[in-house]
């Protein structure tokens, strides 16, 4: 095919045509929407560095859950800020800790929503970091103890799916042996197969008071550097029976989303995460870019990149902007 009889350019030519030939599609049932459950009453405190995004109580988190569901967004994932937090971060794993509570009241309320839970311990330790500490750094098999407490105390508060996050060694077979034990066989794991040690979370960890007190975590989660490195991880994750692989951060790796696409045919997960979200919020905010045209493009090029879900704090924002289009 070569110009001039070739024409590339015929099948822009308007907005039906291009919808008809669009390759790529992103649909309201693709988000999941991030949410951050404070212990106490009466709090919805809007968090600076995340416009529109809030650490809110139980009675709050349940009336923006509602107002997901309404929106059709098929899920949430929830993060706990606790009353006291310890070395071991025993809310984390306490029947009736900050997460336990909330999925128990979502799910009275909205039981049609699901509710992933993010398994880890940097928000509900003292420290900050994402498991026990013994000689300065994270202790990998002591905190697979802890991670799988935690797993199984959400299943049994009444979480659809647990997600760990905390990028320990063998911490899907961990939860996937206790969780089986305890009668939970078909409660799903969505694998935070990949997860890099980045300074896309910055904001995140304002949201869920979970900076480290010393050091960092790149002892344990991945150098941005590393491409190889992904796909070790994710076979990993696979063989110890993951039932969903997510990337984390999207934006900056999307080559990854991409070889994890072409290698593995499990359910792929694109974490569009805070920084990701401020960026777009503050260069919208001065002007220098159309926020909604841009929020579905970053969305559209993760679905691109082989994303078969995202979790996406513009989750609600880009459910409606669908709504409009499906609607206009």
């Amino acid at each position: 095919m070569f110009f001039p009889e070739y024409r590339a350019r015929r099948l822009r030519r308007n907005d039906s045509l291009r919808r008809m030939v669009r390759e790529t599609h992103l649909r309201v049932d693709d988000l999941i929407y991030p949410m951050f459950s404070a212990f106490g009453k009466d709090i919805r405190k809007e968090i600076p560095s995340m416009p529109g995004i809030y650490q809110q109580s139980i009675e709050h988190i349940v009336a923006e859950a509602r107002e997901v569901h309404d929106l059709g967004i098929p899920a949430v994932i929830l993060f706990g800020i606790p009353e006291a937090k310890d070395a071991v971060g025993q809310d984390a794993y306490s029947d009736t800790g900050i997460i336990q509570e909330t999925i128990r009241a979502i799910k009275e309320t909205v039981p049609e929503l699901t509710v992933i839970t993010d398994v880890c311990l940097c928000e509900y330790t003292d420290h900050g970091h994402c498991g026990v500490i013994k000689d300065g750094d994270v202790d990998n098999d002591a905190t697979l103890q802890l991670l799988a407490a935690e797993a199984l105390s959400h299943a049994r508060a009444g979480a659809d799916m647990v997600a760990p996050s905390d990028m320990m060694d063998g911490r899907v077979a961990a939860i996937r042996e206790i969780l089986d034990a305890n009668g939970f066989s078909h409660i799903p794991i969505m694998s935070y197969a990949v997860k890099y040690a980045s300074a896309y979370y910055g904001p995140f960890r304002d949201a869920a008071d979970s900076t480290p007190q010393f050091g960092d975590r790149r002892s344990y989660q991945m150098d941005p550097a590393n491409r190889r490195e992904a796909l070790r991880e994710a076979t990993l994750d696979v063989q110890e029976c993951a039932d969903f692989l997510m990337v984390k951060p999207a934006l900056a790796y999307l080559d990854i989303l991409r070889d994890l696409r072409e290698r593995f045919d499990l359910p792929l997960v694109a974490y569009n995460v805070s920084g990701e979200y401020s960026m777009i919020k503050a260069a919208a905010k001065l002007g220098w870019v159309d926020h909604d045209r841009v929020v579905i493009e970053t969305l559209v090029g993760m679905k691109r990149a082989g994303a078969d879900l995202i979790i996406t704090y513009h989750a609600k924002e880009a459910a409606q902007l669908l709504r409009a289009r499906a609607t206009g």
